[in-house]
């Protein structure tokens, strides 16, 4: 199978079928790596830049074409004007694409004509067009302007435009330094390694095999980092999966439990905890209903939430979530920070955190908390504990981290945290 080929086929299956790009991909038949990794690469450039390319295409069409022809287009006018794809190859291969298609041949020459043309343009065909506005959908772009104001969300829906770096944490005793010069990366203010978006793969990276790091996104190591556990501290993380911040924990000398619902993904927690050389008990069950045997010291929850935080990485979320998703999982939410207070001793932390940009979804989350009457009272974060990003500490005393932060750096997921302790005997 072409990549060409496989491109359309994901981007079928994220657009038509509201599978997550990483479940198409799972899909795709046997093909080359880098045949593979090209297939992605077109159709996650068409996801987070396909209101710019419906932009382009749309005054070359007379009518609407099948869906499937649809996404070739997009596709071969991603490569023409994203990607550098040669014109040659970009147009020849998406129209042999579109050949193989059920009942494709029949539209190879539109294909043909609308990318060629797309071609003649150039660069020019992207001039004036708002393309912050054009790729963001309307209930994010309106939600962002909210809470973010007008320039904030423009800043947040510039930064998904770009590919991502890959961001490690290492493990404590290991010398940042040194590492960055193994790997080709820089060291962040707070601590974690940088490497470029065209980085090898992950487990070809010197030191993977042996443990030294784990890959998390710089906004994503900071909640466990807030929570400043301490050795021998019996310390839960509740919807655990994949793991980073159970090893975070677990570095620290925390005793650990790691409870995630889905037994595949408390799978991986094990896994990447072996890599790593670190012990932590792991749980299959639902943290909402899970009782522990004695009250823990602390809690950490990254919640389940719509994770637009991390759009930049995951580019087909504003194609699958929608804006009732929000209120739908509310409760969720509510009811994983009520059992959460109920692991805690009293005098018991507990850091609630969620991959959104969404306030419903943080702030929110706290609020309801607070005014459900759980036993618990705010503890705020103060900048010093933050050093390298004081700015994500906001006036109220949470974190919270936007795409648009360290725009120089290349930026960083979105990610809110509180801090909480229990009260009461």
């Amino acid at each position: 199978m072409s990549p060409r080929r496989a491109a359309i086929m994901l981007l079928e299956a994220v657009l038509g079928r509201r599978r997550t790009l990483d479940e198409a991909l799972d899909t795709l038949p046997a093909m080359a790596g880098r045949d593979r990794a090209f297939a992605h690469l077109i159709a996650a450039t068409v996801l987070r830049r396909l209101g710019t390319l419906d932009a382009v295409l749309e005054p070359h069409l007379r009518r609407a074409p099948p869906e499937a022809v649809r996404h070739a287009l997009r596709a071969g006018a991603a490569q023409l004007l994203l990607l550098g794809t040669g014109a040659h190859a970009a147009v020849g291969e998406t129209v042999a694409a579109v050949r193989a298609l059920p009942k494709g041949a029949r539209f190879a020459g539109l294909v043909n004509a609308v990318l060629r043309r797309v071609a003649e343009a150039g660069p020019a065909a992207l001039e004036g067009l708002d393309t912050p506005r054009l790729d963001t959908p309307e209930w994010l772009w309106r939600s962002w302007h909210a809470a973010y104001g007008p320039e904030g969300a423009r800043a947040i829906a510039s930064a998904h435009a770009a590919t991502p770096p890959l961001d490690l944490t290492l493990k404590p005793g290991e010398d940042p330094d040194s590492w960055a010069a193994r790997l080709g990366a820089t060291v962040l203010p707070t601590g974690s390694l940088r490497l470029a978006p065209d980085h090898p793969p992950v487990r070809e990276l010197p030191g993977y095999a042996e443990g030294a790091f784990w890959v998390q996104d710089a906004a994503a190591a900071l909640p466990a980092r807030l929570l400043a556990p301490r050795a021998g501290e019996r310390v839960a993380d509740l919807c655990a999966a994949p793991g980073g911040k159970t090893a975070q924990l677990a570095a620290a000398g925390a005793r650990v439990t790691a409870v995630e619902r889905s037994p595949e993904r408390a799978e991986v927690i094990g896994a990447n905890l072996r890599r790593l050389g670190l012990a932590a008990e792991v749980v299959v069950a639902d943290a909402a209903a899970w009782t522990p045997s004695e009250p823990f010291d602390a809690v950490l929850l990254d919640a389940p939430c719509t994770a637009t935080g991390t759009i930049r990485r995951h580019p087909d979320i504003p194609r699958l979530k929608r804006r009732d998703d929000v209120a739908a999982l509310a409760p969720v939410q509510d009811g994983l920070l009520a059992a959460a207070v109920r692991m805690l001793r009293p005098g018991g932390r507990l850091v609630y955190t969620v991959c959104s940009l969404e306030p419903a979804e943080g702030e929110g989350a706290v609020a309801r908390a607070l005014a459900a009457g759980l036993p618990l009272a705010l503890s705020p974060f103060a900048q010093d504990e933050l050093p390298g990003l004081p700015e994500a500490i906001t006036a109220q005393g949470f974190l919270r981290t936007t795409p648009a932060f360290w725009p120089d750096r290349g930026g960083m997921d979105g990610f809110f945290a509180a801090r909480v302790t229990r009260t009461g005997e």
